[in-house]
């Protein structure tokens, strides 16, 4: 015989059952929301600013080689040159000369980066900080400018490194990926690997017979941001080598490198002009951001507190009191995070408007 389960029993295990799948659903969304803010595109004039470094870094290390025959950025390429030149001066094949230079260059591109972590004190793209972003492009320009009218040739490329080195330091970091600006094997490196885990993605899709899940749309998303970024990298490091190229065919010497210097120091001498209005202009975009995350917050919770009705619905009322609780502390809490921040925004303002004069 069979038994047939009270109505009450059957809307109850049908309404716990129906929580759990929202619950799940909820929990895939939130999932890929996570993803898709783990990387955010950089605003157009940020990309525009990494990619003429970029430029310019390309143009400084093809002028290098056709002047000095040395490459200024490729400390990999020195560092085994120095192996090279042991071996080879171990068995007299080599002259002292060569080891120099390639010691010269790698030590020269370490004093840059180390230049650049006394003027800029984050390993992250921090226009808000006290960071010398301004004076640490005008010096690179400095270091170009000098190389362009140094006599000699090693002092004149181991100018070039240290300015790489310099640029290079500059923009470790930015929006959750690694940006480098005077190589591109690492940024060669991350577009090969970005475009795997795409292909991935669409093989296991192809595999299996089924649609795109919210998560895996949430990640092609991601990493085809960040194709946009490091292609772009790319792309600006092979035209400034191609201008390099030209140019240095039209001067037809080291001052081919007065190009890639005005270019590092007018941006260095805007910035260093217009920094404060760069900051007001992203402290508004952080409170912005700020206010955006407080509000997805809060609609998490409301979600969380239609479950929580749910289940008293349900009889678990102990559980229900206990979270209900926790819930209240979080809103509390965020609504202190969000006065706080405030305050901080409004006193930072008023810090940067000058004082009135005093009246006696």
């Amino acid at each position: 015989m069979t038994q047939t389960l009270p109505q009450a029993t059957v809307e109850k295990v049908s309404g716990s059952a129906k929580i759990m799948q929202e619950s799940l659903v909820h929990g895939i969304r939130t999932k890929a929301a996570a993803i898709r803010k783990s990387f955010q595109r950089p605003k157009f004039w940020v990309l525009g600013f990494g990619w003429c470094l970029a430029a310019c870094a390309g143009a400084a290390n093809v002028i290098a080689f056709k002047c000095w025959s040395l490459y200024a950025s490729h400390v990999t390429g020195s560092t085994s040159a120095i192996a090279f030149r042991l071996e080879g001066y171990h068995q007299g094949e080599y002259g002292s000369e060569t080891l120099k230079e390639a010691c010269s260059l790698v030590f020269s591109f370490l004093v840059g980066a180390y230049t650049c972590g006394i003027l800029i004190d984050k390993n992250q793209v921090h226009f808000l900080g006290k960071a010398f972003y301004g004076l640490a492009l005008v010096l690179n320009s400095a270091l170009l400018v000098s190389a362009a009218f140094v006599p000699g040739r090693l002092l004149a490329a181991s100018l070039v490194a240290a300015a790489c080195g310099l640029q290079n330091a500059m923009c470790t970091s930015h929006f959750g990926t690694i940006i480098r600006t005077t190589h591109v094997t690492g940024t060669m490196t991350d577009i090969g690997s970005t475009m795997g885990r795409i292909s991935m993605i669409y093989l296991r899709r192809a595999c299996r017979c089924r649609q795109l899940t919210d998560v895996e749309r949430a990640e092609i998303g991601v990493d085809a941001r960040k194709l946009g970024v490091l292609s772009g990298l790319w792309s600006f490091y092979l035209i400034g080598g191609l201008v390099g190229i030209y140019m240095e065919n039209i001067v037809a010497g080291p001052k081919a490198l007065l190009i890639p210097a005005s270019v590092t120091g007018s941006m260095g001498l805007t910035y260093m002009a217009c920094r404060q209005l760069l900051k007001d202009y992203i402290k508004k975009l952080e409170k912005e951001r700020f206010s955006a995350d407080l509000k997805e917050a809060q609609s998490a919770l409301a979600h969380m507190g239609s479950r929580l009705h749910d289940l008293e619905s349900g009889g678990q009322s102990d559980l229900v009191v206990d979270l209900d609780e926790e819930m209240g502390n979080m809103i509390e809490a965020l609504h202190e995070v969000e006065a706080d921040f405030d305050n901080l925004y409004q006193q930072s303002s008023h810090a940067s408007k000058p004082a009135p004069p005093n009246r006696q």
